[in-house]
């Protein structure tokens, strides 16, 4: 019953959410090369039904690789600016001053930098939008740990790896997920900016494109929901994973 509960909540809002878009695109009496409605869609995703899943498919893949480099990278970098104050002073303000970049105008010079790799340019535009939150993340969880902790167990005769798996990790774990959620959306964001720009595109970013060029509306609002869509199902793949690791961090809802 509680598991049926937890899915019919965000369901009824979706579906609230596209009753809400169908009226307004009804009262306002917009056509679809204006404002396409969810009415719309259907024919347009049995249409393109096999672009959709192989399209689908490849931004999908580049995405959780470019998020699972933003993982390993933004570990390394947290766990760094975590541990020393050195690397923290010196890592934060280049972090920060590449994060306020806007990463559309790196995808011209990632592509001329890497001239026909169209796979690893999405990837790697991916893994550049989405490991910050990550990196200040993990490094604000363990820069914060408790130093009687530490010391407790240092007088014990722990090691600093014990320090870390037994203290340091599951502290962080949170704050890594609650990131982690943050840069699974990002994620899509740099996956499609490059799909969309790059002349050889693949994936929903060049089917965005394509209905773009052709004036098909309702393909190119098909197009938006498919990569909500694939959104949501990465967000909730983090969402099972922090229930795994993290799960005693979750506190019931009153």
């Amino acid at each position: 019953m509680k598991g049926l509960k937890s899915a019919a909540v965000p369901l009824a809002a979706i579906l609230a959410f596209l009753a809400f878009w169908e009226a307004l695109v009804w009262v306002n009496d917009w056509p679809n090369y204006k404002m396409a409605s969810p009415s719309d869609l259907p024919p347009a995703f049995w249409k393109y039904r096999w672009f959709f899943l192989e399209m689908s498919w490849q931004t999908l893949w580049r995405t959780v690789a470019g998020l699972g480099l933003a993982v390993v990278v933004g570990t390394l970098l947290g766990m760094a600016m975590g541990f020393s104050r050195v690397a923290r002073d010196a890592l934060y303000p280049l972090l920060v001053g590449f994060n306020a970049i806007p990463k559309a105008t790196l995808v011209p010079v990632i592509a001329l930098i890497f001239i026909g790799q169209h796979d690893f340019n999405t990837v790697l535009m991916a893994f550049l939008i989405s490991f910050f939150p990550i990196a200040v993340s993990v490094g604000i969880g363990l820069s914060t740990l408790e130093p009687e902790y530490r010391d407790i167990l240092r007088a014990l005769g722990a090691s600093k790896v014990t320090i870390f798996w037994k203290i340091a990790l599951p502290k962080t774990l949170p704050e890594f997920f609650g990131a982690l959620k943050v840069s699974a959306t990002l994620a899509f964001i740099g996956t499609n900016l490059v799909e969309i720009v790059s002349p050889h595109g693949r994936g929903l970013g060049a089917l965005f494109k394509s209905g773009e060029t052709n004036g098909d509306y309702p393909l190119m609002f098909a197009v938006l929901i498919a990569l909500a869509a694939l959104g949501i199902l990465l967000y909730y793949a983090v969402v099972f994973l922090e229930r795994i690791f993290a799960g005693w961090a979750e506190r019931p809802a009153h």
